[in-house]
C-alpha cells in the first residue's frame, strides 16, 4: 500500500507546495477516502511540519472535491483557534470550501467560528466571511443569526477588504435584504480606490436587479 504521508513535501525534503498540491489532485482523482483519512490523521498529529502540509492538502481537496472532506468539518472547527496559525487559517479555508454542504455541523459551532473570525489572522477572517455567507444561503434560520454578523463586518472592516469580502458575501444576496447590502456598500464606497469602487459597483448593480 502506498504510504500517503510520505508523499508530503516535508517528507520529500521539499520547501515548496507542489508535492502537496499533486497529492491533493491524486486523492481527488482516485476518490481515495483511505488516503484522505491518513492525511486527516497527520493533520491531527503532533508533528507540526506534517500537520502543516496535511492541512494544505486538505483545503486543496476542498477546492476541488469538497464532498470528500465534508465529513471532517468537526476536525476543522476544532482547529480554527489553534495556536499554530497555519493550522488555524488552513482549517477555516477548508470550512469555507465545505460550508454549503456541511452547514449543520458548522452552524452548531458558530461561536467557535466567530471567535476565530474576531481573533484570528487576516486569512482566517477572509475565509470566515465565506463561511458566514454560505450559512446565510443555507436556510432562513441560519440567515437570521448570521446575516447581522456579515453586515456588521462589511460596515466595519478595513476599506481594502470591502470589495473582496462583499464579493465573498454575494453568494447569499437575495431580494429580501438587498437594500441592507446596498446601504452598507454605498456608505463604504467613498473610502475605496477606483478599482475597488468598480468591483463594488458590479455588486450594487447585481443587488439592484434582485
Amino acid at each position: 500500500m502506498l504510504d500517503i504521508i510520505n508523499r508530503l513535501a516535508c517528507r520529500q525534503g521539499r520547501n515548496d507546495e507542489t508535492p502537496n498540491i499533486e497529492l491533493a489532485d491524486y486523492l481527488c482523482q482516485n476518490e481515495d477516502t483511505a488516503g484522505i483519512w491518513e492525511i486527516i490523521d497527520g493533520f491531527k498529529g503532533k508533528d507540526k511540519t506534517v500537520a502543516n502540509d496535511c492541512i494544505k492538502v486538505l483545503y486543496e481537496i476542498g477546492a476541488r472535491r469538497p464532498e470528500l472532506i465534508a465529513g471532517y468539518a468537526g476536525d476543522f472547527i476544532a482547529c480554527v483557534n489553534n495556536k499554530n496559525n497555519r493550522l488555524a487559517w488552513g482549517s477555516m479555508t477548508a470550512l469555507a470550501a465545505i460550508a454549503d454542504i456541511a452547514a449543520e455541523q458548522i452552524f452548531i459551532k458558530l461561536p467557535v467560528i466567530v471567535s476565530a473570525y474576531k481573533n484570528g489572522s487576516v486569512i482566517t477572517a477572509d475565509n470566515s466571511v465565506s463561511v458566514f455567507a454560505k450559512l446565510c444561503k443555507h436556510n432562513a434560520e441560519y440567515e437570521q443569526t448570521v446575516l447581522p454578523i456579515l453586515l456588521n463586518h462589511l460596515q466595519t472592516c478595513r476599506p481594502k477588504e470591502v470589495a473582496q469580502h462583499a464579493e465573498r458575501a454575494s453568494v447569499c444576496f437575495k431580494t429580501e435584504y438587498a437594500e441592507k447590502f446596498i446601504e452598507v456598500l454605498e456608505r463604504r464606497r467613498p473610502d475605496l480606490t477606483s478599482s475597488q469602487q468598480a468591483r463594488v459597483d458590479k455588486l450594487l448593480k447585481m443587488l439592484r436587479r434582485l
